[in-house]
Parts: structure tokens; C-alpha cells; sequence
């Protein structure tokens, strides 16, 4: 197993609720598959150094994690395609 960083931009405009829904079903997401969450870490709101989709601002959340390199594909397309998240970038730490 590898450890990894996955940094996501989640909407300006979802309430805490919905904030906490995302994150968990993103720490879920990484568990099922055999993976470990080593921290979560939410930045908060910060402004973007561009727009994107006509957003000036977005709540970053920093992830942590260990998983099989084969896993990392699958968790890209599943949180490129989730609602609430603007943009992903994940590392090999």
C-alpha cells in the first residue's frame, strides 16, 4: 500500500451539512476499498487563483490516505463525477 494526498475544492455554496457529507463520503469511499485514512485536514474557504465555474472561492480539504496504486483510477473518476467537488489533485506522498 502507498500513501497518497488528495486535495479537493468543494462548492462556496454547500452548507456545512452537506461539507461534512462530501468529506465522509470521500473517507468512506477509500475505506471500502481497502484502504486507510490516515488524516483529514480542512483548510476553510480560500480565494482561487482563477475562477472556475464562475467561483472566486472554494473550501479546500487536504486527505491523507493509503491504498493500492490500482485503487487511485477508480477514486479519480468517482470524485471527478461527485457533486460538490470543483477540482482533485491526487499525489503519491
Amino acid at each position: 500500500m502507498n500513501k497518497y494526498e488528495m486535495l479537493c475544492i468543494l462548492h462556496p455554496e454547500l452548507t456545512d451539512e452537506a461539507r461534512e457529507a462530501v468529506i465522509k463520503k470521500m473517507e468512506d469511499l477509500i475505506t471500502a476499498n481497502g484502504g486507510n485514512v490516515l488524516s483529514t485536514d480542512k483548510w476553510g474557504m480560500k480565494k482561487l487563483q482563477y475562477p472556475i465555474q464562475f467561483k472566486n472561492e472554494g473550501f479546500y480539504v487536504l486527505t491523507t490516505f493509503e491504498c493500492s496504486p490500482e485503487f487511485v483510477q477508480e477514486l479519480k473518476r468517482v470524485i471527478g463525477i461527485s457533486e460538490g467537488i470543483m477540482r482533485r489533485l491526487i499525489t503519491r506522498a
